[in-house]
């Protein structure tokens, strides 16, 4: 395949403290059952006070390097994930540019909230099949335990911290490739799931420090009837793009926000649950982290081997939607 690029190495990073939902009960009115009911959720990871984007973002990219037997210095692009970045600027890539030794690499980030791995996917992807580029790191890092509001039991259940990474190069004769992506965006719905306070529009003052405004914000329900509708659509397109069809593919990786959303979509796209990948229940909510970590445990526990076919489908703030089609 002319131009072809592919997937040569995976990386994840969790932090070390686990919050459980009995820990949650002991913040805010909820309970173990009450969580689980609703999203699926049992843990997750949050990170120290002075662990940040950034940390866990290079320490997932170290283990990509490795596996790819890639040295920083090799490294051309860097594209960093994130909505929680360490500063507004300079992007958490130049530090993660800096820990990794990646002197050579062009680096910068992208907010694209839950979809931002996959849209950094998209990117890298043509990137280098263009010429501009003979490889790429791509990180979906987060602390979203800095943005929660620890008092609103609706949304603080939801989120944790980590990162995931690849490496992508031109791929060789006989290596799996990518197949197919999908991005899209639809700003009209920029209400429904959001960190109101923080930016120009809305900067953090000593009058409106109070109100918590630089935390998240989500009108549930409306997220998960779009969340839904777009990452089944999104899969399509790549399947569609790929010449796949259902029985083809050997698994489905879902951005992992709520176990109702991924059930759903794998009965829409007519995949059985034991094709599906699901660690919701270990990590929570990771935001452009979530697909990440999760290829990097799929491929590290051998749930897709050399030449299986696989989707990944994310959807989250903006509102964004993205999938991959992947030959393994």
């Amino acid at each position: 395949m002319i131009n072809a690029v592919t997937i040569a190495g995976t990386g994840s990073y969790v932090p070390e403290k686990v919050m459980t939902n009995e820990d949650l009960s002991e913040i805010v009115d909820t309970n173990d059952e009450w969580i689980v009911t609703r999203t699926g959720i049992k843990e997750r990871r949050i990170a120290a006070e002075d662990e940040f984007t950034s940390h866990m973002g290079t320490k997932a990219a170290t283990r990509a390097l490795e596996q790819a037997g890639l040295e920083g210095a090799e490294v051309d692009l860097i594209i960093v994930a994130t909505i929680t970045p360490d500063t507004l600027t300079p992007a958490t890539a130049c530090y993660v540019q800096e820990a990794l030794g990646a002197k050579n690499a062009v680096a910068f980030d992208i907010s694209a909230a839950c979809s931002g791995f996959l849209y950094a996917m998209k990117i890298a992807k043509n990137l280098i099949a263009t010429g501009s580029f003979q490889n790429a790191l791509i990180i979906g890092a987060e602390k979203l335990s800095s943005f929660v509001n620890w008092n609103d039991r609706t949304t603080c259940v939801l989120f944790g911290d980590g990162a995931g990474a690849a490496v992508l190069r031109k791929a060789q004769d006989g290596e799996g490739v990518i197949l197919a992506t999908d991005i899209g965006t639809d700003g009209g719905q920029t209400d429904l799931l959001n960190i109101p306070g923080g930016g120009a529009a809305c900067p953090i003052t000593v009058n409106n420090a109070g109100e918590r405004l630089a935390t998240l914000a989500m009108q549930g329900k409306e997220v998960f009837k779009h969340a839904v509708r777009r990452m089944k659509n999104s899969a399509n397109v790549v399947i569609e793009r790929a010449g796949l069809k259902a029985e083809d593919i050997a698994l489905v990786i879902p951005h992992q926000a709520n176990l109702r959303i991924i059930d759903a979509i794998a009965d829409r796209l007519t995949v059985p649950n034991d094709r599906v990948f699901v660690n919701l229940h270990k990590y929570g909510n990771t935001s452009a982290a979530a697909i990440a970590i999760a290829l990097d445990e799929a491929n590290r526990e051998g749930r897709i081997q050399r030449g299986d076919q696989f989707v990944m489908v994310a959807f989250g703030a903006g509102l964004t939607w993205a999938a991959a089609a992947i030959e393994w």
